[in-house]
């Protein structure tokens, strides 16, 4: 899955080095101009040729992977000791691309049976195929902790996608194998790993504002089966947990109904609508707020059956913004997740924790933004 430079980054690489040599023969006696512009440890300078010493690489090696030369093929435990060895002995490396590593690992952790293997995780896949490209890295996917465990050594890291909900056991395990590794979309060890996900709760809280901004007051929402993931495990998605937390919270627990069972597919969307309106003993809702897009199309199916106008009577939102929303009747007002930026700041943050940039573990949080179509016009748009 992964692709060499090509045409003007071989170009590019070839040009640095020429350059790099070239400074290099104009430094003065005994001194490495990369290392006096890039590495000081107090008054002691620390070269190229002490790193080479401590590792037993020889200088050429040392000089390409911490310069991140993306055409220099070399083991990733080989790149892991150079980097390593580097940071312990005071060498500051000189930006991101030092930490990309040439393979990198994908725990494929997606859940089928519940209908979360959707549109949404592959685009997410797709993303970070575009983004390891440009990076001249080669993915490798994996099905479970197990067989990405059994891989370790060839990898310096790995970038989980998928919500399904894994063991503080196997986590601890891949930790020992894997230290350095990042989670799209959920957070399950937050002491063990990074994250990227996208703010969810605070879309949540978007959307209602914008609701209510309209006069709408009888704010319900429609979700699935989910997990909230880090030192306590929940069962309950983190849409439906800030849904619920936010209109108790702005006094609009009172009319808001919640159906938020199962998996995340059109049929179950419809299905739950036409509970909520069954179950009714007043008005119906003024507006319907919704965990993903598969779902808010099966809850337009339904309110158009039942003689509901959308969005005169009532409003529709969702979040994912996939291409079908394009397409409904009326089409869907989404918020956009942006995939790219969930990839890109996955294999930077995971480049970051290679080279020892971080102490601390990082969680990263990414705002989403409202796709105006015709289900739900807010009226900052009209």
């Amino acid at each position: 899955m992964g692709s060499g430079p090509v045409g003007g980054d071989r170009i590019a690489v070839r040009a640095r080095a020429r350059l790099e040599d070239r400074l290099w023969e104009e430094a003065p006696s005994g001194a490495n101009t990369a290392e006096e512009l890039f590495s000081k440890e107090g008054s002691k300078m620390v070269s190229l040729s002490d790193i080479a010493a401590a590792t037993g690489y020889s200088k050429a090696t040392v000089s390409r992977v911490l310069n991140g030369d993306p055409t220099f093929s070399v083991r990733e435990d080989t790149r892991r000791r150079i980097i390593k060895v580097g940071n312990e002995m005071g060498y500051a490396l000189k930006g991101r691309r030092v930490g990309i590593p040439q393979n990198v690992a994908i725990l494929d952790n997606v859940d089928p049976e519940r209908g979360l293997h959707d549109a949404y995780f592959f685009d997410v896949r797709e993303a970070l195929k575009v983004k390891a490209s440009e990076h001249m890295m080669s993915l490798a996917s994996f099905p479970d902790c197990d067989s990405l465990i059994g891989a370790a050594d060839r990898f310096s890291g790995f970038i989980s996608v998928g919500p399904s909900p894994l063991k503080g056991g196997d986590l601890e395990k891949l930790h020992a194998a894997l230290p350095h590794g990042v989670f799209i979309d959920i957070n399950p060890a937050p002491t063990l790993f990074h994250s990227v996900r996208p703010d969810l709760q605070q879309t949540i809280l978007d959307a209602i504002d914008a609701l209510r901004d309209q006069g709408r007051q009888r704010i319900s929402f429609v979700g699935g089966d989910g997990h909230i993931m880090g030192m306590h495990f929940h069962e309950e998605d983190i849409r439906t947990f800030a849904f619920v937390n936010w209109t108790e919270r702005l006094g609009l627990s009172a009319d808001a109904r919640v159906c938020a069972e199962g998996s995340f597919t059109v049929e179950n969307g419809r299905r739950q609508m036409e509970r909520m309106l069954a179950d009714s003993t007043g008005p119906a809702p003024d507006a319907v707020v919704v965990a993903a897009d598969p779902l808010a199309v099966g809850v337009l199916q339904c309110l158009v059956a039942a003689g509901l106008r959308v969005p005169d009577d009532v409003a529709v939102v969702s979040i994912n913004n996939l291409e079908v929303c394009e397409y409904t009747a009326p089409p869907l007002s989404s918020y956009a997740i942006n995939r790219e930026e969930l990839a890109e700041s996955a294999i930077l943050l995971l480049s970051d924790s290679i080279i020892g940039r971080y102490e601390q573990r990082h969680h990263v949080l990414i705002s989403t933004e409202l796709v105006v179509r015709s289900s739900f016009v807010p009226a900052t748009a009209v």
